[in-house]
């Protein structure tokens, strides 16, 4: 692997262009602080859960920990448990935390430090599902059949006691070498059929290779594909049950906000038929896009590039809010259903309002007017914060590539065409794994050629690859 080792090579410029907080303000970090201490009095009373032997699966290092989860297997299928954190019994409606949280939207990830949703004290700490806490929560038991279909949910607020905190690699190797966790022994079973029902849903997975960024011994940065493990996968499946239930409990209601997506036009589905034709990928003529996703192998060049193709499949992603009256697209064609973030409340600003929905209609109460007044400003916040997110990190990628590159001009690397045109194309450079464009004559989708680094523009963020 490539690294940089550049002194000082920090964020410090990509924050300031994007003019992220650095801090919150006095009077924010005062109520939270208090908070802290004497959480607010709204969130009522609570179901003590704290016998049920709750584990959180986070990435190595993670403090601010949303969710923890106990599976078993039962009878009649499966139960699940999943305490998400309660961020209402900490902020208080239209107090000063509440108020930058909407204005934040979410928290952002860079490498040298996130710039938090919540200040630290709740986020990191008294918030946080961390281990051997007692912590305030809003508890989903979810009840599947044998097949893994939801037949009962319950959500209501409790409190829970984690009793271990563990990453994906460890319980990977655990269930690997079959002494998993109790909690979480029936998981791999779950998470199996979860994804086979996604994939009958119709639900569209894109599998292109995801770029990391790490820092080293020496105080540079460095560039790696980001793994993705089984228990990565069955655990997303768990999130995404939940959301999905959340969402039914909304819709049968007629109030609530949605997380969607449209189903891609049929015009787009022929021309991905026709891109996988082109790469050599056989498509049976009976088999979905979800269906066909599902047999090809994501390591291989051209499944890379159809992957690439396929994000045109899903444009058109946001939040719908509703009082009322249904909307007519309650759907997310990425998922295959309906659904709703509920699950990440301390990173994310729109599940604190879903979650108080669903907890006003399961206990047969009036849905807060709070949320009642902010539920049509929640899709803009969450529209402009996703926005902000998503250049956060592209801006961060592009940054590292950069310093990464910035020694190698002139030497050649080994690269997948993702998406050509007549004189450029996207690639995929392998090591270290670098998307770019790349000058070249009609160069082959889903093919591995040479490239040749032209130039690199630490300051402008910018790679110039062409075919050697």
């Amino acid at each position: 692997m490539i690294r940089t080792h550049i002194a000082g090579g920090d964020f410090g410029r990509l924050r300031a262009e994007f003019e992220l907080p650095e801090s919150f303000s006095p009077e924010v970090l005062a109520e939270a602080e208090a908070a802290a201490i004497d959480p607010v009095e709204s969130a009522g009373e609570r179901e003590d859960a704290t016998h049920l032997p709750f584990v959180t699966i986070d990435p190595p290092g993670a403090k601010d920990l949303d969710q923890a989860m106990l599976v078993e297997r039962i009878e009649t299928g499966f139960r699940v448990h999943y305490a998400i954190a309660d961020l209402a019994a900490f902020v208080r409606p239209d107090g000063p935390m509440d108020r930058a949280a909407r204005r934040r939207g979410q928290t952002l990830y860079l490498p040298d430090g996130n710039v938090p949703l919540h200040p630290p004290v709740l986020s990191e700490g008294a918030a946080s599902l961390l281990p051997d806490e007692i912590r305030a929560a809003v508890l989903w038991t979810i009840e599947t059949d044998d097949l893994g279909e939801p037949t009962s949910t319950r959500v209501r607020r409790a409190l829970v006691r984690s009793t271990a905190q563990f990453d994906y690699d460890t319980v990977q190797t655990a269930i690997d070498d079959g002494t998993p966790h109790p909690s979480v022994a029936a998981l791999p079973e779950l998470g199996r059929l979860r994804h086979e029902l996604a994939i009958r849903r119709g639900a569209v997975e894109l599998q292109l290779p995801e770029q990391e960024i790490s820092g080293d011994a020496d105080g540079g940065w460095a560039l790696a594909r980001r793994p993705r493990n089984d228990v990565d996968a069955w655990n997303a499946e768990i999130s995404l049950l939940t959301g999905m239930c959340a969402a039914q409990i909304m819709i049968d209601a007629g109030v609530g906000v949605l997380r969607t997506l449209p189903d891609p036009e049929a015009d787009a589905v022929s021309w991905l038929r026709r891109s996988a034709h082109a790469l050599g990928i056989a498509w049976p003529a009976k088999a979905s896009v979800s269906e066909f996703l599902s047999t090809i192998d994501p390591g291989q060049p051209a499944s890379m590039a159809l992957y690439a193709d396929t994000t045109r499949l899903l444009r058109g992603a946001g939040y719908t809010a509703f009082d009322g009256t249904v909307p007519a697209l309650t759907t997310h064609a990425g998922i295959g259903g309906p659904y709703a973030h509920v699950t990440a409340p301390i990173r994310r600003l729109v599940d604190r309002f879903a979650t108080e929905v669903c907890l006003a209609v399961s206990a047969g109460r009036p849905v807060p007017d709070w949320v009642r007044t902010a539920l049509n400003d929640v899709p803009s916040w969450m529209t402009a914060s996703d926005t902000l997110a998503a250049k956060v990190e592209h801006a961060c990628i592009d940054q590292v590539e950069a310093w990464v590159l910035a020694e190698h001009v002139g030497g050649e690397f080994e690269a997948v065409v993702l998406r050509a045109e007549e004189t450029r194309a996207e690639i995929l450079v392998e090591n270290p794994p670098v998307m770019a464009k790349c000058a070249g004559e009609r160069l082959p989708e889903g093919e591995r050629i040479v490239v040749r680094l032209t130039a690199v523009d630490v300051e402008r963020r910018k790679v110039s690859f062409e075919r050697a």
